[in-house]
């Protein structure tokens, strides 16, 4: 019941703006249809953990329209263990966050997409949730932890998952473990200064390493915060793939960590932008805030100083987005 009442609200808060046609309702950067938002999460009440920030799709629409975002693809704020512990109750709170991320989409048309939660250490209960959201509540993709019940996505025992991603040509965003498992920082060293974009690397190299990105091509990852690590080191892991497995880097591994998608959010500095464009093509460089984790403006505030063309810029903010995702072009 008290589900039902959140929604009903979440209904009626939505009539002002559902009716009103994207490429009108959010002008982004010279008068073109706005941003598309990747990297934007939901926290429904119900989630464990939700007093991270407050949410609501009010508070995400008033952020986007003063930022020029058309369009945000939601995630949960994944605090992964709750997922993974191979639980019926971990089964029901992702199909919980899955239909009311299908619900928010369904009440607000044209302004949010979902990413569906799955549970990389529950294979029989992923590949169940990821059938009932995509055939039947439409997700645009899957979100997944960079590390989750002390394993990295890649691992043998998940194969099944990423073979079912792939069968679906599935656009599957990985975000940082808030909770990261493996490392000891300095004393008054954070997490978020260090260990997310670390763990993001070695998740994108247990996929490399674990053949995912040579088995199952047609998945499209999608690298938060521009990579994290990935592109500064991506020229120590081209040296160091073993030599002899042409089958699982038939080109090296700078093929492969350049055909992954990347999103900007927190990450569009100048220095970190210049050497995510030297790494990879401006095709495979995505918009994203990261909010309400991070304030929008801690990237929206940096790209105007970044000197790219209108095409370059239309690329990132929202026309390499629509290919990834073409139900959102307009």
């Amino acid at each position: 019941m008290k589900n039902r009442r959140e929604f009903l609200k979440t209904v009626a808060a939505a009539a002002a703006t559902a009716m009103v046609p994207v490429g009108v309702f959010a002008q982004g950067p010279r008068g073109r249809a706005g941003r598309i938002d990747v990297h934007h999460h939901m926290i429904p009440r119900f989630q464990p953990g939700n007093n991270l920030r407050e949410w609501s799709p009010e508070l995400s629409l008033a952020t986007m329209d003063r930022h020029g975002i058309a369009t945000s693809i939601l995630s949960e704020v994944q605090i992964p263990e709750f997922l993974n512990d191979g639980s019926e109750k971990a089964r029901a709170m992702a199909r919980q966050l899955n239909e009311y991320g299908a619900r928010t989409v369904k009440a607000y048309p044209g302004r949010f997409g979902f990413f569906a939660s799955i549970m990389l250490a529950d294979v029989p209960g992923s590949l169940r949730e990821i059938e009932y959201a995509f055939d039947t509540l439409k997700a645009d993709g899957a979100v997944i932890n960079s590390s989750a019940a002390r394993k990295w996505p890649g691992d043998p025992s998940q194969m099944p998952i990423f073979e079912e991603l792939n069968r679906r040509k599935a656009a599957v965003l990985i975000h940082p473990n808030t909770q990261p498992h493996c490392c000891t920082n300095p004393p008054g060293v954070q997490p978020s200064m260090t260990e997310f974009d670390f763990d993001m690397n070695r998740a994108v190299l247990s996929l490399l390493l674990n053949g995912v990105m040579t088995k199952c091509p047609d998945i499209k990852f999608i690298i938060v915060h521009s990579g994290g690590t990935v592109p500064v080191m991506a020229g120590r892991v081209q040296d160091r793939v073993p030599k002899d497995r042409p089958d699982l880097y038939p080109t090296g591994a700078l093929d492969k960590l350049r055909g992954l998608y990347y999103e900007c959010a927190h990450g569009s500095f100048p220095w970190v932008m210049a050497a995510l464009r030297a790494f990879t093509p401006t095709s495979h460089i995505l918009f994203g805030t990261d909010w309400p984790m991070e304030a929008a403006e801690s990237t929206t505030r940096e790209i105007p100083g970044l000197g790219l063309s209108d095409d370059v810029l239309y690329a990132i903010e929202r026309g390499n987005a629509e290919r990834l995702f073409p139900r959102f072009k307009v």
